[in-house]
Parts: structure tokens; sequence; C-alpha cells
């Protein structure tokens, strides 16, 4: 069935894409449809026409419920080439926000997610306009924390309008697949992804107004995304997550060394899983370590958060997409606004 979808595409672009210049084609079971297009990078933006053509004709296809072109530059040939995936030609952005806070973690499975959309969360709450950009394309998280539904965003005037819940604004590469999908994407196809959302999603109200905040969601490292994020747009500042253990805090000081490279302050530290307490007999247990992200912001002079317990009821609330007030986000929230 995908081999007969797959060659229906192919066909249905020939007259405006060579067959060679597709790649990363991804259909999942609910016929969500993700490819790339590479192109010349000298020409631009030119391209978007043909891009958006091409998503059209896809669409119209029987069964294709949604679709998501990207342009990727073809690579230069050089090895010392400045701009090996063509982004140099992509301008700088000016996004609909006031300030721009990027959530990140130099390793995987801190809770890194979990903080970004409960701080973002208790920022709404507090009576901010607020934005959340999942920018992590290979395990896009804010789906599944919001509780949001698997389905293409509508869009408005050339603009993808992001899903609204409990007063944050929210877009996700996880509404355009399925969410057990695996994204089989190159360096220069993620790059092209995270600008697009960027661009593509409608962050102002109807008069035009701003958000006060837009927070991102990052994907864990320092790789392509990151560097996207930090010189394609103005980021206020950026948060940095780390469990105690001592192999997540390296990873943790490597992610703010590559924000400091790139001119991103430091907002502050959060230490996750800082501790765990019995729930029968209260006994409280430092499994991963204690202090040791808070010691380690002290010595760099960067602002300590604060830390996150090892909660089971975090977990489940998590899991299941549910939201509610937290003191702790609420401090941390109001930290950051002062």
């Amino acid at each position: 069935m995908q081999d007969a979808m797959k060659s229906q595409i192919f066909e249905v672009l020939k007259d405006i894409v060579k067959p060679t210049t597709i790649s990363g084609l991804h259909i999942d079971e609910n016929q969500h449809v993700i490819f790339s297009i590479s192109v010349d990078p000298s020409k631009g933006t030119a391209l978007e026409d043909m891009r958006q053509e091409a998503e059209k004709r896809v669409l119209a296809l029987n069964g294709v419920k949604s679709v998501m072109a990207v342009l990727t530059a073809q690579k230069q040939a050089a090895q010392n080439a400045p701009d090996p995936h063509g982004m140099n030609k992509n301008p700088k952005l000016d996004i609909a926000a006031k300030q721009i806070i990027a959530v990140a973690s130099g390793k995987g499975g801190v809770g890194k997610s979990t903080v970004a959309v409960n701080l973002a969360y208790a920022l709404a709450q507090a009576g901010q306009k607020v934005g959340l950009l999942d920018c992590d394309i290979y395990g896009p998280s804010v789906p599944t924390l919001t509780n949001l539904p698997i389905q293409k965003p509508e869009q408005a005037e050339g603009k993808l309008l992001p899903f609204e819940k409990d007063g944050m604004k929210i877009m996700s590469i996880g509404f355009l697949t399925d969410k057990e999908a695996a994204m089989i994407w190159r360096g220069p196809m993620v790059q092209t992804a995270i600008y697009q959302m960027l661009r593509d999603t409608k962050w102002d109200n109807d008069t035009g107004e701003p958000l006060d905040i837009l927070i991102l969601d990052m994907p864990p490292g320092t790789g392509d995304a990151q560097l996207t994020i930090a010189q394609k747009i103005d980021v206020t500042g950026a948060v940095i997550v780390s469990t105690p253990q001592d192999l997540a805090l390296l990873d943790a000081i490597k992610a703010i060394n590559m924000f400091q490279k790139t001119n991103v302050p430091i907002l502050g530290l959060i230490e996750n899983m800082s501790t765990h307490i019995c729930g029968n007999c209260g006994h409280e247990s430092h499994i991963f370590g204690h202090e040791t992200v808070k010691i380690e912001a002290e010595k760099r002079g960067i602002k300590f958060l604060g830390a996150i317990p090892l909660s089971s009821d975090i977990r489940k609330k998590s899991d299941a997409g549910i939201l509610e007030h937290s003191k702790i986000f609420d401090e941390f929230g109001k930290t950051i606004l002062t």
C-alpha cells in the first residue's frame, strides 16, 4: 500500500521536481506524508511557491490526510564549506514574541520537555500570552504532555494555526506524524523543519499583538537544531535542565558552553529528579546525587532556579497530559519574569 502511494507521489510531482531531489519520504499508518526536496541554495526562498504546490498535489491524492514538504539545500562539495547545510540562504526570522526562551539539556531523559510544558503553563496561568514550540523532531513530547490530538493544524493566509490549550499556543512536528513513527531525517531536514515551523506558525493574535513569551522545547544535545535556533532567531535566553548525576551534568555543561558561544544568555539551571521522598515512610533519598547542579551553577556564576523532586505524581500527570498549578513551576516562572 505504501509503495503504491509513494509511486503516486513521485508521479504527481515529476513535472515540478526531479525524483532524485526527493528524500526522506515517509508515510505513516494514518496517511500523513512528510518529505524533503533538495534545492539549489542560491535560489533562496524563490522556490517556496514550488514547495506549496508540491504539498497541494500530494494532498489531493486519494487517502492522504496531511502533507509537509520541506526544502533542503544541496550540500556543498567543499569539506570546509562554512554553510554545508545551506541555511545561510534563509534570513533571520522576526518572531511575533517579545521574549523567546529555550528550555534545553545536554542529555535526553532528564525531564526537559516536562519542564518546558509546565513552565509555559505556569506563565500562561500568571497572565502571560504564551506560545510553546516543540523543536524535538526525532522525539516530540509536547502532544502527549498536553494531551492534544495528532492531527495537522489548520491554515489561514499561508500560516499554520497553532493549537490552543490552557492559554497556550502550541505547535509540534508531532501533530503531523504518527506518534510511533521514526523520523529518519538528516541534519538539513531537521534544520529546515524547525525553521519552517518558526516562520510559518501564526504566533500573534488576529490584531497582530505578539506573544509575551515563546517557550522552545529543545531536543537534547548541541547539534543542528540548537544552531538553527541560535542563528536564525533572537533568543532571550536558555534554561538548562539536568539531573544531579555526573554524566547528565557533564552534558549539561556542554549545552551551557554551546549557548554561550552563540551569545545566548543562560537564564538559569534546574535540577530535576533531585530527591525522592518515600510515600510510605517519608524517607528522603538522593538516587541520582544531590545539589550537583546547584554547585555547578554557583561555580559558573549562573542563577540556580531550583530543584524538582523525583515524583510519581509529576510522572503520572505528564503521561496523562494533565497540567495543574504547581508551586515549583510558578516559582520558576516568577524568577524568569524578573
